[in-house]
């Protein structure tokens, strides 16, 4: 990713914020400009997660299970944001130890954390990405980006890791 060329401003951890127990959401988190209206009406009333097949991606000789396959995918990034994806040929056990690896990082006190804060010029690390104003809605969530492949896009911050989450 390089060198970002915006205005990082730091935000408070959202973590350390619902630790407080807060009556209501600071009203930097609350999103009343997405629209939905673009969402199909059939698709509205649907609350499941979209799950796009890896295998019908990749491995489909046949075009037309492919294109749904990927008007799910396009339907999914669009109105979503996110989608579960299956049949990507990733064990279960290697999931579970990565979702286990990553839990353990959250669990760590905010001064931990801290150690492996972004830097306003990089993505990698822990901080909210692409905050350039004091007025910008934000996510209610802490992120933790990494670059992991190719290793020669890796960033130094990952080689400060502890191991089992390398």
């Amino acid at each position: 990713m390089g060198e970002l060329e915006v205005n990082y401003k730091e935000v408070p951890s959202v973590q350390e914020l619902a630790k407080k127990k807060l009556v209501t959401i600071p009203s930097r988190y609350v999103r009343d400009d997405h629209d939905n209206s673009s969402i199909a009406s059939n698709d509205r009333n649907n609350k499941e997660v979209p799950v796009i097949d890896m295998q019908r991606l990749v491995n489909s000789n046949d075009h037309d299970i492919m294109n749904l396959e990927l008007n799910k995918l396009h339907f999914a990034a669009q109105h979503w944001g996110f989608f579960q994806l299956i049949n990507h040929g990733v064990s279960s056990s290697v999931v579970e130890k990565m979702k286990h690896e990553t839990q353990k990082f959250y669990d760590l006190p905010l001064e931990e954390k801290k150690k492996f804060e972004r830097s306003p010029r990089d993505a990698d690390g822990f901080g909210q990405l692409f905050v350039v104003s004091d007025e910008q809605k934000l996510d209610w969530a802490d992120l933790f980006y990494l670059k992991t492949a190719p290793p020669h896009l890796r960033m130094p911050i990952f080689s400060k890791l502890y191991l089992s989450l390398r």
